[in-house]
């Protein structure tokens, strides 16, 4: 049950995230909430970089390389294919992890780069947790940012 109870949480949190990454367009990717926040481009670029680089920990290799995780906007232009991609294959490594793991490994440490060693489940809650809240503020930024 518990396979099911995180892919379920898993399915939600992709849900959510998606009815704002699907208003997100190249007009709006450099709208931002204001002059000292990330860019819309930016934040989506900046979700699926760390749900990619912290999978890692979940014994995923990639050859993403971080551009956005403790970086600021400098106004650079991503490619929103890219962008999409990145957090598609995010979700995907989070789904997998969840089906070729049995219930104690979620209780297991592991090392995780820019947070250090804590419990796979923890890392899981953390990455869901960023996603909800980037997304939050990619869809201020796209209603009322300029």
């Amino acid at each position: 049950m518990q396979k099911e109870i995180l892919l379920a949480l898993l399915d939600q949190n992709r849900f959510n995230c998606h009815a704002t990454f699907k208003n997100i367009t190249l007009e709006n990717s450099h709208f931002k909430l204001n002059e000292k926040t990330a860019s819309v481009g930016f934040i989506y670029r900046h979700i699926g970089e760390t749900a990619i680089i912290l999978g890692q920990s979940f014994g995923i290799a990639t050859t993403v390389e971080n551009t956005t995780i403790g970086q600021s906007d400098t106004g650079k232009e991503y490619d929103l294919q890219t962008s999409h991609a990145y957090l598609e294959q995010g979700f995907k490594i989070l789904e997998d992890t969840i089906k070729n793991s049995s219930d104690s490994d979620w209780l297991e440490e592991t090392e995780a780069p820019f947070l250090g060693t804590l419990s796979r489940i923890r890392l899981f809650s953390i990455i869901l947790f960023h996603n909800s809240h980037h997304c939050g503020q990619i869809a201020s930024a796209i209603v009322k940012g300029n």
